[in-house]
Parts: structure tokens; C-alpha cells; sequence
């Protein structure tokens, strides 16, 4: 078995290749994935060329039954169209075996024009939302607000929202808060906010934390077979989940062991559920 580069009994990172890795790892070990990988030629990782379609595989074979992935894609746009990659990895999934739960929308704020000028500017990225089988775990977010928070309804012929009743019970109180669309929007990029790291492609921390806490409980193993600089195993340890990360750059796996560390001063908006009292955990660099 590939030796870690670091392992602390509850996050563990491999610096190498991810399917190798998988592949030594075995079946039915991950809860959860969520990762973003290498965008058509948006990003230069390392000259690293690798294989969606053994990834894919892979990635079935290691999600326990009823387990998910969290898919962060988004495309090029090479001479004013976009190449639909994202989509075709989608299918791909679907074709190795998993079951497209969400589409999903995550939108960057403040950030400047991408795209072509012969169409409208891409503001946004997809998070597909794959499970293996009939989804396990799903606790889902409830912080949006609900403009009519405290209304009794009830009287006949009420048709109840999200309800499977055509008519609102009796007595039924609209709630503060209703779970959150499936567009999550987070401010990302900026070196003062709360997820800088010299990796040029991050995702922000809380993307990978509102997810974490989405499809998966403590405990649980969360994987991230393109972990860059770290995100999704730091928001792991911090939402008392085990994590195993695999990358193959060695900087960025340095980085990674870094944030675990928390030898640089991170914040994040505050947790959308119950409160944390996970502790901060020490490590030393290896």
C-alpha cells in the first residue's frame, strides 16, 4: 500500500496519483466526495494529464451504496463556444453507474467577466450532485427565510407548498426558514477573505463545508481525489468527518497539511446548523 504523506488517524493525504491511489484503497470506502477537477485548459496543473473515465470508474467502485459525489465543473470557452465538458462527464458518471440527484448551481461573487464577448458572461460553475444507488444521507440546509414566517393557514382548499397534501393542515405554522435553493452563491478570490491559498483555482471553504454537512454525517469518510490545497479535507476535520486526500502536486499537499495545522488565520460565515464544537486539532509538518 502507497506509504501517506501525512496521517493523523483522522485526515489522511496521498500525494500521487488519484486512481492508483483508489485503486489501493478498495471498494465501498467513501461517504462522500467532493471535488473540483482540472478544467479543459482553464488551469495548469502540473502538466498532469488525467483519465475521467478510469476516474470515474474508480470513483463508483470507492462510494459506498448510497453514497455521493459532489462533481465542481464548469467549461472552457475556446473560439466563443463553450466545449460541454462538464455535461459529458455528467453522462459519464450516469453511464459507469451513478444517478444524477442534483444539478446544482454555484455562483462566485464579485468576480470579473469570464467568457465570450459574443454571448453573455459566465457567472456560474456546476456541482453535479452524483449518488451511487438510493441516496443515504441528506440534511439538507434550512437557512432561507420565509417572507411569510408565522402565517396560520389551514382553511379548506389551502394548497400546501412542498407539502403532499393539496390542502395545508389545520393549525400549520410557516416556518422562519425553508431549505435553500439548489443556486448557492459565496464570495471567493479575494486574498482578505476567508479561503485564500496560492493555489490558483480553490474553491471556497464554505462550499465544500455547506456540502459536507448536505450529504454526509460525523464520521463519515469524505474523500477528495483532487485535493489542490486542501479545502475539503481542512472543512472535514472541521465538521468532525475522517477525509482522505489524494494529490499530486507535493506543494500543494505541504499546503494542505498546513491549513490542517491552522498555521494561517482562516474565517468562515458562520455554520448553517447547529453549533460547532468540533476542536482544533494540532499537527506537526512533515
Amino acid at each position: 500500500m502507497m506509504t501517506p504523506y501525512f496521517d493523523d488517524g483522522q485526515i489522511t493525504i496521498y500525494c500521487g496519483d488519484n486512481v492508483a491511489v483508489l485503486q489501493e484503497l478498495g471498494r465501498d470506502v467513501a461517504d462522500l466526495t467532493v471535488t473540483s477537477p482540472p478544467y479543459d485548459n482553464l488551469r495548469d496543473y502540473q502538466g498532469y494529464s488525467w483519465d475521467f473515465e478510469a476516474l470515474s470508474k474508480q470513483l463508483f467502485a470507492t462510494t459506498v451504496k448510497g453514497g455521493v459525489v459532489v462533481w465542481v465543473v464548469a467549461d472552457a470557452t475556446i473560439n466563443g463556444s463553450e466545449t460541454g465538458s462538464s455535461f459529458r462527464q455528467a453522462l459519464g458518471f450516469m453511464d459507469v453507474g451513478f444517478k444524477l440527484h442534483d444539478t446544482m448551481i454555484y455562483k462566485p461573487a464579485g468576480v470579473g467577466a469570464k467568457g465570450s464577448h459574443k454571448s453573455y458572461w459566465q457567472a456560474f460553475e456546476y456541482m453535479f450532485v452524483m449518488v451511487n444507488g438510493g441516496i443515504k444521507t441528506y440534511n439538507l440546509i434550512r437557512d432561507k427565510k420565509n417572507k411569510t414566517a408565522g402565517d396560520r393557514r389551514g382553511r379548506s382548499g389551502t394548497k400546501a407548498r412542498g407539502l403532499k397534501s393539496r390542502v395545508v393542515p389545520r393549525g400549520f405554522v410557516t416556518q422562519e426558514t425553508g431549505k435553500r435553493e439548489n443556486v448557492w452563491i459565496y464570495k471567493t478570490g479575494n486574498i482578505n477573505g476567508s479561503d485564500f491559498t496560492a493555489h490558483p483555482a480553490p474553491f471556497p471553504e464554505a462550499l465544500a463545508r455547506d456540502h459536507i454537512i448536505s450529504w454526509s454525517n460525523e464520521n463519515d469518510l469524505i474523500l477528495d481525489p483532487f485535493n489542490g490545497s486542501g479545502t475539503t479535507t481542512k472543512m472535514a476535520q472541521l465538521q468532525n468527518r475522517k477525509a482522505i486526500g489524494i494529490e499530486l502536486s507535493e506543494e500543494y499537499c505541504r499546503i494542505a497539511v498546513e491549513r490542517l495545522s491552522h498555521k494561517v488565520a482562516y474565517s468562515l460565515p458562520p455554520t448553517p446548523t447547529a453549533k460547532n464544537t468540533s476542536k482544533s486539532i494540532q499537527l506537526s509538518l512533515i
